[in-house]
């Protein structure tokens, strides 16, 4: 078994805390991702589990061990870093069976142990290359491969992907995904910055903030019911939009007046008591829709990005204050320096409070 418990970690490096007392319990097969800014401490909580930090307090448990002691190499677990951290004397073959020489397997299972890796991760050709001759991310997946032959409990990926380019980032992102079902038993904990890994490779989605975790759910409840403005701006891009207004009614749908002008409707249920009550609505730049008549708000487009299949606009803020991103589909450059009026279906209009979403209180 491969569940990993993490009860009330803490980590802090002398006297600054990095990580503030986290708990998650990840089961046996899945694919984590674990997402935030900067300095969160999500490198950090990858390496606690790997044995490469120390941890501060709490327990971390694998599989129902305590593993707050356990040497990194006793833990059942395999690292991919940013970094390859590949010998480059040595071939690819030699680079992937270095690690079972040292465990004295014998040679017919190192061999077999390769070939499988290699096959699975299409590095046949390329067994006797050295690193040199290899591309970015022909050198990334031997550094995965070497990870394979040891038939970890746990596999462990800190931005793995971060130093490709973008067409080397979406194939070796179908890689990954196409491991995951190839070893469908196998638990995966995978560090990103890129909004696309996070949504496409994850079962759930950790978010975590300055203080620890801020919510966990699958890619689309984090993107459909964030729970606060904190998530809602950091899963999606580009980030959600924010307006501020005033409730004016409520009941099963909630009327907002913006303070730049418009009104908006939302689908979250307000009570008679939040009447007259300070909110931001949060709107995704691809839910605003270009409307004729009453809407959101009215604002001068000021910059057209023609993306292909869409237009990507920002559009003056009503009072004034950051660009509003609407994303409309198709082609529309006539719209520059046009005013335009847009709305949003209420179901797509959220309702935050104090950075809370109205809909968890």
């Amino acid at each position: 078994m491969a569940s990993i418990d993490i009860q009330s970690i803490r980590k802090s490096f002398g006297a600054f805390p990095v990580l503030h007392g986290v708990d998650l319990t990840i089961q046996d097969g899945e694919f984590i991702v674990l997402v935030g800014p900067s300095g969160c401490g999500k490198s950090t909580l990858l390496r606690m589990i790997a044995g490469l930090e120390r941890i501060s307090g709490g327990d971390l448990l694998i599989g129902g061990q305590r593993m707050n002691d356990v040497p990194p190499a006793q833990r059942g677990i395999a690292m991919v870093f940013q970094s390859y951290a590949l010998y480059p004397h040595m071939t690819v073959r030699q680079n992937m069976e270095f690690a079972l020489q040292i465990a004295r397997m014998p040679k017919a299972e190192i061999d077999k142990a390769v070939e499988n890796a290699a096959r699975i991760l299409q590095l046949t050709p390329y067994l006797d290359r050295l690193p040199k001759a290899l591309s970015g991310g022909q050198r990334q997946r031997v550094a995965i491969g070497r990870a394979i032959v040891r038939d970890p409990k746990v596999f462990l990926f800190d931005e793995p992907l971060s130093n490709l380019d973008a067409a080397l980032r979406v194939a070796t992102r179908i890689e990954i995904a196409q491991l995951k079902e190839a070893m469908p038993d196998r638990t995966m904990i995978y560090v990103t910055h890129d909004q696309v890994e996070a949504m496409t490779l994850a079962s759930r989605i950790v978010v975590l903030a300055r203080k620890g975790i801020a919510q966990v759910g699958t890619p689309l409840e984090l993107y459909e019911r964030p729970v606060d403005e904190f998530v809602a701006q950091f899963i999606g891009s580009p980030a959600m939009n924010l307006l501020a207004g005033e409730i004016i009614a409520t009941g099963a749908e909630t009327v907002v007046r913006l303070d730049g002008g418009g009104t908006a409707r939302s689908a979250v249920p307000t009570q008679t008591s939040d009447m007259g009550r300070k909110v931001n609505i949060g709107v995704r730049p691809e839910d605003l829709l270009a409307v004729s008549g009453d809407g959101l708000f009215s604002g001068e487009v000021q910059i057209v990005e023609a993306l292909g299949e869409v237009t990507q606009l920002y559009v003056a803020r009503p009072g004034g204050g950051a660009h509003i991103i609407a994303k409309l589909p198709g082609i529309h450059p006539d719209l520059r320096h046009k005013t335009v009026t847009f709305g949003a279906d209420p179901a797509k209009v959220h309702l935050f409070a104090d950075g809370r979403s109205l809909l968890y209180r």
